[in-house]
């Protein structure tokens, strides 16, 4: 711009020294040429007039120019303060972000079964509780001597009875089969509330679980849903058992893969080794023209096989054997001449690898419980690392501990309320995992006798806040606090929490009718103990309360 002014005061200085009033006229006369002169004069004018207009709409559009570049440099200002300002509110979303997400991680790893040792945190819970007396503990005592500590020595009697004829008809079941053909079948173990001295409920039921093998040279090799391969979310506490050949992998060979030429041989597996007819597969128990072990094959199996057994040996005993339920193929009972009889379920198993976990068969149908995938899907249970976990704590609790008592009562409650309004989505299975989580999380001298009531409203709200949240974890996958002593199995320690109350996000009739059932049951509990209760008098309640 500086330049383009200069150059028009430049013009306008030679326009104006060489006008022609700045020449002195000589004698006061036009030179003859005078005419010409001023054409060219007049021309030079014009040429620098269009010269002039042509500067100063070049000077125009310069001026245009840097406006419009003053203008992008603001703009761009502007953009860059809005871009930092954005760049500042994303990096403080993800900071805030990775912190709610490190935070939920360390909640599921090791906070998440800590239930509230803390007396602030136990009181922001148990909303349903207001206006809901719990019973003292004197009627707590009373109920729970009259009504359930005479039901232990029935317990033994029966689990003795059980286990002897359950081994005597193992023994004769061995005898009856194949032993070449045949799955091999081991000794049973006695899992659950009747091992673990906690039922209360009548009838009362022994469980039992039987493992057994394939046959040589076959070999189960199983798969679980947390073994690095990925399952949906329904499938999650299941497990396939494919059958190998002892001497196979169990990806198998590279010959099952790939399509050899007619040429060309197996240098591992021969012609016939390689090729298995669907016949023997099907022999072994598995699905049809597959490889994985089929559960209601094996059902099927272990049924006739136990009814060869029981019509080898039943000259030896005064009762009828008889399978008791359609939908728990497992499902035995006894029935003496006198009308009396004594059920108990024999439920085949297969262990995972070297661990005490096992691959059931059949479970226990609820009406939380999902439908089971397929056939070739076995759930897997960890009974026996739950009575040994109970065992184990019990050894470092006060004499006469709480725990077991507490258990029992909201069983007892539970199932009372259930006859009353209909079943719901809580099982007794759920209790026990709310017991297991305050074992592990509260100091063993809270459990002293004394303290049945306290330790008793612990667990009914746990139990609620469980419900409120749909979140009730299993006691033993994903939790890293199990004790070592029990050689748990790394690898189901190191897996994702398994939310046992998942089903009630997908049901919400169920989810609704079970709340309505707990709160039923809190709002009932005062009179369904009483209901078992001798009378106490209220001054020996007013005494003990004092204490």
């Amino acid at each position: 711009m500086p330049v383009g002014l200069f150059r028009v005061c430049v013009l306008v200085i030679t326009a104006i020294v060489n006008h022609p009033l700045f020449f002195p006229k000589e004698n006061g006369t036009v030179p003859e040429n005078s005419e010409e002169i001023i054409q060219k004069m007049k021309e030079r004018e014009e040429s620098l007039r269009l010269q002039q207009l042509r500067l100063e709409q070049e000077i125009a559009e310069q001026e245009a120019t840097q406006k419009a570049l003053e203008k992008d440099a603001v703009a761009v200002e502007e953009s860059k303060e809005e871009k930092v300002q954005w760049d500042m509110w994303t990096a403080l979303s993800m900071v805030i972000f990775l912190l709610i997400e490190l935070w939920r991680q360390d909640f599921q790893e090791g906070n998440w079964q800590d239930t509230g040792g803390e007396e602030d945190d136990m009181a922001v819970l148990g909303k349903a509780f207001k206006g809901v007396a719990l019973p003292n503990k004197a009627v707590l005592a009373s109920f729970y001597e009259k009504r359930i500590l005479g039901t232990t020595a029935d317990m033994a009697r029966m689990r003795e009875m059980v286990e002897g004829f359950a081994d005597d008809l193992l023994e004769a079941l061995r005898s009856v089969c194949n032993r070449d053909a045949d799955m091999e079948v081991e000794d049973c173990m006695g899992v659950g509330s009747m091992y673990e001295n906690w039922r209360v409920r009548k009838p009362f039921v022994c469980d039992l679980i039987v493992p057994f093998a394939p046959p040589e040279p076959y070999c189960f090799c199983c798969q679980t849903w947390c073994s690095g391969e990925s399952f949906p979310p329904d499938e999650q506490g299941y497990g396939t058992i494919k059958v190998c050949r002892a001497d196979e992998d169990a990806t198998g060979c590279i010959c099952d893969k790939t399509k050899l030429g007619e040429d060309m041989l197996c240098l591992l597996h021969s012609q016939v080794s390689s090729t298995r007819p669907s016949s023997e597969m099907e022999d072994l128990l598995c699905f049809k023209n597959t490889q994985y072990l089929d559960a209601d094959q094996v059902m099927k199996w272990f049924q006739i096989a136990v009814t060869k057994a029981w019509n080898r040996i039943s000259h030896k005993y005064e009762f009828d054997l008889s399978f008791s339920l359609l939908d728990s193929p497992g499902a035995l009972k006894i029935k003496f001449k006198s009308g009396k009889s004594i059920a108990f379920n024999l439920t085949p198993v297969v262990q995972y690898e070297n661990s005490d976990v096992y691959f059931i068969s059949h479970f226990p149908r609820s009406s939380l419980a999902a439908d089971i995938p397929s056939s070739t899907h076995w759930f897997l249970t960890f009974a026996v690392y739950e009575r040994r976990f109970i065992q184990l704590v019990s050894k470092t609790l006060p004499a006469n501990a709480c725990h077991v008592s507490c258990l029992q009562i909201l069983s007892f409650l539970h199932g009372k309320q259930c006859s009353l309004t209909g079943p719901s989505g809580l099982t007794n299975y759920h209790l026990k995992t709310v017991l297991l989580h305050l074992l592990q999380a509260r100091p063993s001298q809270d459990w002293a006798p004394e303290k049945l009531e306290a330790r008793l409203q612990d667990m009914l709200k746990f139990l609620e806040k469980c419900l409120h949240e749909k979140k009730l974890y299993h006691f033993f996958i994903g939790n890293g606090k199990v004790p070592a002593e029990l050689g748990f199995p790394i690898i189901f320690q190191r897996a994702e929490p398994l939310n046992l109350f998942r089903p009630f996000v997908l049901r919400r009739d169920i989810y609704r009718k079970t709340v309505d059932t707990f709160h039923e049951m809190l709002r009932n509990m005062s009179a369904l103990i009483n209901e078992y209760t001798v009378h106490i008098p209220l001054a020996h309640t007013n005494g003990i309360r004092k204490e």
